[in-house]
């Protein structure tokens, strides 16, 4: 209600404070200010009763003094009197309701002229006190729970809208995204670019007798491009397109998620043909009947609804239902088949062209030095996603910005993907005996791989401190790879327990280093013997199940395994890491003399490049 302003800059000087005043009509406003008059009025009400400090004496009194000649004056307020003396004391009386004061003088023989009486007729003074005082305080108590309700719901709500859909409607207002700005993705794209044809000419498709399909479900890891997807079906289509979240159907009220399916399909009906796309399905689209909720739980009442409005008993073949999560496995069976979503696209991590592809997008608009080699950072880049090769460019943009450069180099680029897969450097202070325990690790690391013919060659080594690691061995694959065999998994847990191994023959000591490389090989080692069958034990999965899709079962369903089999299973997972310790070790203690040399270069300069690393062990890596 009262604003104050800021000190206002005059001649290079600040000027002096002030106020100034502006009421705005709102219902928070309003109900302070009913409140500042109610106390107002109540004050005043009370002040109009000056005499309620005033020391009361009875009537009788009153009556002797007036006889003395003492009273100057007497006010009348209905039953009260306001006496005041003539040496200026002041106090009050009262008399009957139904009395007149001159009668009562004149009955004790009193003269009327001996003193000044004044009367105040005080009834509509109280009548409005009254009505204030009685009356304002249920206006304001309704008024305020009226607000804070309106503020608990969001101001654009009503009371009844809580069954309204909260989908956004696509429009030629928003940003345009089309499918020229989609790449890594080219199987999806064309899946999606079908069915923008479908709802763009359904007579070619309805001759043949093909008809829409109903529903699209895009599964894949983050950072794939589900929602870019979308975001382009959007932007082709000219149809109206309704975009909403799986979470966005629930609410704390029963039945408001089913109440909110059928008002966005009713929507979507009425404007078909039309899309909706909902991301992260996976919110209210789980299996049911899975745990202790029963079958009347809200989510489960939601997707009932999905299922009914997608593929129920009223016909539906104008309203195409695009879908987006990255848990598929644990969408309910009823939800996925044919006749709901027809179709299942599915968005891996792009391959080396589709990474070219994306970086080209993601590269306009930003100043490249000609001297980038975008075909080796492509190469660099192998497990990147689409979100982490933007974000790679961009942050690649800042650090060149943050330099001073006009033009982001190839420097720019490999310290961005480097943020973006472990972290900003840490300039940690670390004693001389740390140091040198990191660069034999890493070097271990280094030397076990450059000597393991089925690995991928180094691409950098460090001991510069990068989010939780104090060093880092880089060895990004050179290719894409679809297989793993069993000699390349053992190599790379040969690899892993390289920095283990090397602190043994160095220090002959075991430090905390080496945990997380430990909990990785041991990993691989466990998928190698429950899943892929690389052991003694033979090709039998011992994993639990992960595609039990009957009806009512549980999606992570362990298999019993007796404890005989699970003490062999630990048995072949423990000689399998031992397998690769061996290996490591003996090639550290095979080669010291290189491992020392490595250890003291990073010592020396903290990060050795691919080039150096195979200048010290006197040329590139061998491989099979």
């Amino acid at each position: 209600m009262a604003e104050k302003v800021k000190k206002i800059m005059k001649n290079g000087k600040k000027s002096e404070r002030f106020w100034e005043f502006k009421f705005e009509f709102n219902l928070k406003n309003i109900f302070i200010l009913l409140f500042i008059l109610l106390i107002l009025f109540s004050f005043l009400g009370n002040m109009s009763r000056d005499a309620a400090f005033l020391a009361e004496k009875p009537l009788s009194t009153v009556l002797q003094e007036v006889k003395d000649g003492n009273i100057a004056k007497i006010r009348v307020e209905e039953t009260r009197l306001l006496v005041e003396t003539k040496g200026g004391e002041r106090y009050i009386s009262r008399k009957e309701a139904g009395d007149s004061l001159i009668k009562i003088f004149e009955s004790v023989g009193i003269d009327l002229k001996s003193v000044e009486i004044t009367v105040r007729d005080l009834s509509m003074g109280q009548l409005w006190i009254g009505l204030l005082t009685n009356v304002l305080p249920l206006v304001l108590t309704v008024a305020f729970f009226l607000f804070l309700f309106r503020q608990a719901r969001g101001a654009q709500d009503s009371i009844f809208s809580f069954g309204q859909s909260k989908a956004r409607v696509w429009n030629k207002d928003l940003p345009k995204v089309t499918f020229a700005d989609v790449a890594g993705v080219d199987e999806a794209k064309k899946e999606l670019e079908e069915i923008v044809d479908f709802l763009k000419n359904p007579a070619k498709y309805k001759t043949l007798g093909a008809r829409t399909p109903k529903g699209v479900i895009l599964v894949g890891p983050s950072g794939t491009g589900k929602t870019l997807l979308a975001k382009a079906m959007a932007g082709e289509a000219r149809v109206p397109f309704y975009s909403i979240a799986g979470s966005e159907f629930m609410e704390m009220l029963v039945g408001v998620g089913a109440a909110r399916v059928r008002d966005l399909f009713a929507n979507a009906k009425k404007n078909a043909p039309s899309i909706i796309f909902i991301d992260e399905i996976d919110a209210i689209g789980r299996m049911r009947s899975m745990g202790i909720v029963g079958g009347h739980d809200e989510r489960e009442q939601t997707l009932n609804q999905i299922l009914v409005e997608m593929d129920g008993f009223e016909p539906n073949t104008a309203v195409m239902v695009v879908a987006a999560t990255n848990r598929g496995d644990l969408l309910d069976p009823a939800l996925t088949r044919p006749g709901r979503f027809d179709r299942r696209v599915v968005l891996d991590l792009p391959d080396i062209e589709g990474r070219k592809a994306i970086l080209q997008i993601h590269a306009k608009g930003k100043p490249f030095a000609s001297s980038v080699d975008w075909d080796r950072v492509a190469k660099r880049t192998v497990g990147f996603s689409g979100a982490d090769l933007e974000n790679m460019l961009n942050e690649a943009a800042i650090f060149a910005a943050r330099q001073g450069k006009k033009e982001i180099d190839s420097k720019d680029i490999e310290e961005a993907a480097m943020k973006v897969k472990l972290g900003p450097e840490k300039k940690r202070l670390q004693s001389d005996l740390d140091r040198k325990m990191t660069a034999y690790h890493e070097a271990g690391h280094a030397l076990v791989n450059y000597y393991t013919p089925h690995t991928d060659p180094v691409h950098r080594i460090s001991i510069v401190s990068r989010g939780m690691a104090l060093g880092y061995t880089l060895t990004p694959p050179e290719k894409d790879r679809l297989h793993e065999t069993r000699s390349q998994l053992i190599e790379e847990i040969a690899v892993m327990m390289g920095g283990r191994a090397a602190e043994q023959v160095i220090f002959n000591e075991l430090t905390s280093g080496a945990a997380n490389d430990i909990g990785q090989a041991t990993r691989v080692a466990r998928y190698m013997v429950m899943e892929f069958g690389m052991s003694k034990l033979g090709p039998v999965n011992y994993g639990p199940n992960q595609d039990v899709t009957e009806w009512g079962k549980s999606l992570m369903e362990h298999n019993h395994i007796s404890p005989a089999m699970q003490a062999e299973i630990d048995k072949e997972i423990q000689r399998i890491i031992h397998e690769g310790y061996e290996l490591a070790e003996g090639i550290l203690k095979k080669h010291r003399t290189q491992l020392d040399a490595i250890a003291e270069a990073l010592i020396d300069h903290e990060t050795i490049e691919a080039e150096e690393f195979e200048q010290l062990l006197g040329g590139p890596k061998k491989r099979v």
